[in-house]
This record gives structure tokens, C-alpha cells and sequence, in this order.
């Protein structure tokens, strides 16, 4: 069974992408077709569904630096802005773009708002984490063992079985020779 690590990311996302497209509650904003992605930016995206592609990879980036929040985000999608003569300059990603887009990916319970000590932030539900193993497999070719795993589990079983039943035959024979060798002794 593939996993996200398993798989190129950039084919994880397009497909994640095209499969979010069918989720109801993800849906692209009327001003997404003219805002830029970051103040770092000169023009808005070209592609016409840069907003599901951004979700597939939010909902990446999630599955594995999790819990994460929309500051650190930000930060992965903001890049540097060619100011001509000047110096470039680090500009973050648009955060409202980025909390959208977790707010829709929570709606369709693909993440969840969660505390692990002193870090708090969104991170990846089951839901969300079988949308995305499964297209990694798809991706992939493989498909899930499940046979090979409930074969692995009755082999366990079959073993421990085994196991308790050879411990208990020489216990047994000891039982046996024990009540024996008491009388031997006691006709001495």
C-alpha cells in the first residue's frame, strides 16, 4: 500500500486536485479568477483552476507538517519579489487564500482544528488521510492487501494456537510421570 512519501507530489496534487473538484463543499470564490496569490506576485495565476490545485497541496502540506496554521503556511507559499534595481525582497503567500481554503477543506471534514502540546493548528483527519493514501495508490497502481492482512492476522493466530498447545503437552507429561515416580517411591 502506497502512501503520500511514496509518491511524486506533484502528481499527488493534480490528481488530488481533480478529485476535489467533486467535493460540494470546496468551491472556488467569484474573486479568485482576479486576486495574486501573494502581495510578492505580479500577476494572478494563469491557470483556470489554481484554486483546487492550491487545496490538494494545502491539504498535502497538512497530512505531513501537521498541526499547522495559517502564519507558517504563509510562509510556504510566499516566495521573493523582483523589485528591479532593488534587492528582492521575501514576501508570505496570501493568507486569506490559505484560510479559505482550510476553512472549506474542515467543511468537508478532511482536517480538524487540533492541540499536540505547545503546537496547535490544523491537522489531517482519517477522512482525509484515506482521500489521499487512495489516490497515492492510484497514482501508484498498487491497491490495498487487505486479504494479505487478514491472512497475516489467522497465521498469528494459527502460530499462537500452536504455541499454547505445544506448551501444554509436556506439561501434561510431566503430570503424568510425576504421580508415577510418587508411587514408585513410596513402595521403597
Amino acid at each position: 500500500m502506497a502512501t503520500i512519501y511514496d509518491v511524486d507530489a506533484s502528481e499527488l496534487i493534480k490528481k488530488a486536485a481533480s478529485d476535489l473538484k467533486k467535493v460540494d463543499s470546496i468551491k472556488e470564490p467569484d474573486w479568485a479568477k482576479f486576486v495574486k496569490t501573494s502581495a510578492g506576485r505580479q500577476r494572478p495565476p494563469v491557470e483556470e483552476d489554481w484554486w483546487f490545485t492550491r487545496a490538494a497541496s494545502v491539504l498535502r502540506k497538512v497530512y505531513v507538517l501537521g498541526p499547522i496554521g495559517v502564519s507558517k503556511l504563509r510562509i510556504k507559499y510566499g516566495g521573493k519579489k523582483n523589485r528591479g534595481h532593488k534587492p528582492e525582497k521575501f514576501y508570505p503567500g496570501s493568507g486569506n487564500i490559505i484560510r479559505k481554503i482550510l476553512q472549506q477543506l474542515e467543511k468537508a471534514e478532511f482536517i480538524k482544528y487540533a492541540e499536540k502540546g505547545v503546537h496547535k493548528g490544523r491537522v489531517i483527519t482519517p477522512k482525509g488521510k484515506k482521500f489521499l493514501d487512495k489516490i497515492a495508490n492510484d497514482v501508484t497502481g498498487k491497491t490495498a492487501p487487505v486479504k494479505e492482512k487478514k491472512l497475516a492476522k489467522t497465521e498469528k493466530i494459527e502460530k499462537t494456537e500452536k504455541a499454547k498447545v505445544a506448551a501444554e503437552k509436556p506439561a501434561q507429561e510431566n503430570k503424568e510421570i510425576n504421580p508415577n515416580q510418587t508411587e514408585n517411591k513410596e513402595n521403597k
